[in-house]
């Protein structure tokens, strides 16, 4: 059988740890992808090597960046705005911006105080740096859009604790986002209420 060849077995079960990816969807995708190997395969080996060595996140807000290039979600100094949106993962930013309820900068932790396994800790998640940026940039609001789990509120906690002296206003996600809901799953008119009802802390 092909999943007895160690590198395709291997491979199954890297592509299986990807969302909404088992073994049987894996095993599919990477056959396809070997008999294909000029119009699919190679290309995206490439793309997949360029991404390993020129994508990497920006030091200041989190987001991802390549190492070539400026950060464009925390240096665009065309644009000026007094909130700022605090998510758990890029993803989280971008199911925001496609439901267009929010204009603002945003700090993108890579995760949460609880998730231990990736050893995120204050410098991982960039809390610091979220300081700094409050000051600098003249914030006003800081929004906590971190989703509704144990881990994402027990993060939220431990940001509004760090916040504490310095002078601005802590709001979060509110009415909309069920317990135990995630951002990046919830559906354009769910962020848009959970924004518009969000509760000062």
């Amino acid at each position: 059988m092909d999943n007895d060849i160690p590198e395709i077995k291997e491979l199954i079960q890297q592509f299986s740890k990807l969302p909404g990816l088992g073994p049987k969807s894996a095993k599919r995708i990477i056959l396809k992808m070997i008999n294909n190997r000029k119009e699919i395969l190679k290309p995206l080996a490439n793309n997949l090597s360029n991404v390993f060595k020129n994508i990497e996140r920006c030091k200041n807000c989190g987001a991802l960046k390549s190492n070539n290039n400026s950060c464009k979600n925390c240096e665009d100094k065309n644009k000026k705005y007094s909130k700022i949106c605090v998510v758990e993962n890029i993803s989280d930013q971008w199911a925001i911006e496609s439901s267009s309820i929010f204009q603002g900068y945003y700090h993108i932790l890579g995760g949460t105080i609880s998730d231990s396994a990736n050893g995120n800790n204050r410098e991982n998640l960039l809390i610091n740096s979220l300081i700094e940026r409050i000051k600098n940039d003249n914030i006003d609001e800081v929004i906590l859009a971190t989703s509704a789990t144990v881990e994402g509120q027990t993060t939220a906690f431990y940001i509004q604790d760090s916040l504490k002296n310095i002078n601005v206003k802590i709001s979060k996600l509110a009415q909309g986002l069920p317990v135990g809901g995630e951002i990046e799953t919830s559906d354009d008119g769910t962020l848009i209420s959970a924004f518009k009802n969000r509760k000062d802390l």
